[in-house]
C-alpha cells in the first residue's frame, strides 16, 4: 500500500491562485492528483431543482478541486508551509516527517 504525503484531515496552506495564503483542512483526496480543501476554490454552481429527491434549485456555492501541487502541509512548529518525507521508526512503523525539522506529522 502506497502512503500519500497529503491525507484527509491534514492542515494545509494554499500556495498559488486566488486563495493564496489561506489555511484550511483537506476534505477529500481525489484520484487525479487533486484535493478538496475546505472553503478554498469556492465557485457558484447552478443547480437544477430535483423534485423527486426534494432538492431545491438555485446557485449553490461549493468547493472545487485544487491541484495537489498548489498546496503544502502546514508545520505548526515553524508556522510555515513545509514539505513531507517518510521515515521508518525503530518499531517498524512508517511515518510522515516534516523536511525542515524532521518532526513526525501528527495525524
Amino acid at each position: 500500500m502506497a502512503m500519500s504525503k497529503i491525507r484527509k484531515g491534514d492542515h494545509v496552506i494554499v500556495l498559488t491562485g486566488k486563495d493564496r495564503g489561506k489555511q484550511s483542512s483537506i476534505l477529500k483526496v481525489l484520484d487525479n492528483h487533486k484535493v478538496l480543501v475546505e472553503n478554498v476554490n469556492i465557485v457558484k454552481k447552478h443547480v437544477k431543482a430535483n423534485p423527486n429527491k426534494g432538492e431545491p434549485g438555485g446557485i449553490v456555492p461549493r468547493e472545487m478541486p485544487v491541484d495537489i501541487s498548489n498546496i503544502a502541509i502546514y508545520n505548526p512548529t515553524t508556522g510555515r508551509a513545509d514539505r513531507v518525507g517518510f521515515k521508518v521508526l525503530e518499531d517498524g512503523r512508517k511515518v510522515r516527517v516534516f523536511k525542515s525539522n524532521g518532526e513526525v506529522v501528527d495525524v
